[in-house]
């Protein structure tokens, strides 16, 4: 079973967004039959069966056992993954194209980036699985707290020049064994959990959390 898996095929991303077939990929963690997760998940066998089939059928879930009991035979099955993310591959007429219009001041440019990093990271996995090759891929998650506005432009504007000084460094534009890498940095607030009673930063209107606006 994978850590997680990319669907990147629009029936498998339709099957899945339905509540009860999400929730049983989510039971699927563990191994079960269908009467298990009938209990479990208070609803018939035949229910559960035809929710599978539909699973199975689009390879999110997979048989690893078949056991006999009397004169049937019960199938133990495993979703593929442990969880799961939707690449904009699913829905490519409208997937966002970050090379339209690009400000990087715009957060909803940066989420055009991310929906690109998913897509791309997505098919760069399912052909390293293909060919029984490694992926080199690198990750930095950090969190930073800024005093004021002004210190946060400030440290956009540090990196921008930092990271431009790299790439002039290591980019080899002609070397015969080169490969592009594609390097991405976002830079957005982070989310808050709201006390009890009290209403979450997202639904604010927007003049009320100044901070989420493009400078």
């Amino acid at each position: 079973m994978l850590d997680v898996a990319v669907i990147d095929d629009p029936a498998a991303a339709e099957v899945c967004l339905d509540p009860v077939r999400a929730r049983l990929l989510a039971a699927l963690a563990e191994p079960a039959s269908a009467s298990a997760l009938a209990t479990r998940a208070g609803l018939t066998r035949q229910k559960v069966n035809y929710h599978l089939h539909a699973l199975e059928r689009v390879g999110l879930v997979e048989l690893v056992e078949e056991r006999r009991k009397g004169n049937m035979t019960e199938r133990v099955m495993q979703a593929t993954a442990a969880s799961y993310v939707i690449s904009p591959a699913a829905l490519a007429p409208v997937a966002p194209d970050p090379d339209h219009a690009p400000d990087q001041l715009s957060a909803r440019w940066l989420l055009a980036l991310g929906a690109r990093l998913v897509r791309e990271v997505g098919e760069l996995i399912t052909g390293s699985r293909a060919a029984r090759q490694p992926l080199a891929t690198f990750a930095v998650d950090s969190e930073i707290r800024f005093a004021s506005a002004a210190d946060r432009a400030a440290f956009a504007a540090e990196l921008t020049k930092s990271l431009a000084d790299l790439v002039t460094r290591y980019h080899d534009e002609h070397s015969p064994g080169g490969r592009r890498h594609r390097l991405v940095v976002g830079l957005h607030p982070s989310l808050i959990t709201p006390s009890p009673g009290t209403a979450s930063p997202a639904a604010l209107p927007e003049a009320a959390r100044p901070e989420l606006t493009k400078e």
